[in-house]
């Protein structure tokens, strides 16, 4: 889904949707937990809170996510993502992360 924040994921804690990620459309990005949401934090560094998270940058918790080295450069060119966009990166192998995350772009935010 594309908002006035910009692209949308889901993230999914052992399959429970935990919260969304968002790209702010002035820059940055912005993480917040689902209203409700009680299960483990996606991360040890993001607490369960209800205010949201915001990185100029891309989050580093969710940078960590992603593959490296001939990893990362067979999924550039086989995906066709820029180098750049970690946002990209992180739904296209969302679904097969290493521990217990999964992260998928909003179905309407993938048809726009």
């Amino acid at each position: 889904m594309k908002d006035e924040l910009g692209r949308i994921a889901e993230v999914r804690q052992h399959g429970v949707l935990a919260g969304h990620l968002r790209e702010a459309a002035e820059g940055g990005w912005r993480f917040d937990y689902l209203e409700g949401y009680e299960g483990p934090p996606v991360s040890l560094t993001m607490p369960l809170r209800a205010e949201a998270y915001e990185f100029p940058d891309f989050p580093p918790p969710f940078e960590g996510l992603l593959p490296e080295g001939p990893q990362l450069e067979a999924l550039l060119r086989k995906h066709k993502i820029d180098r750049r966009d970690c946002f990209r990166q992180l739904v296209t192998v969302g679904a097969d992360l290493v521990g217990s995350l999964t992260v998928s772009e909003t179905a309407s935010a993938a048809l726009s």
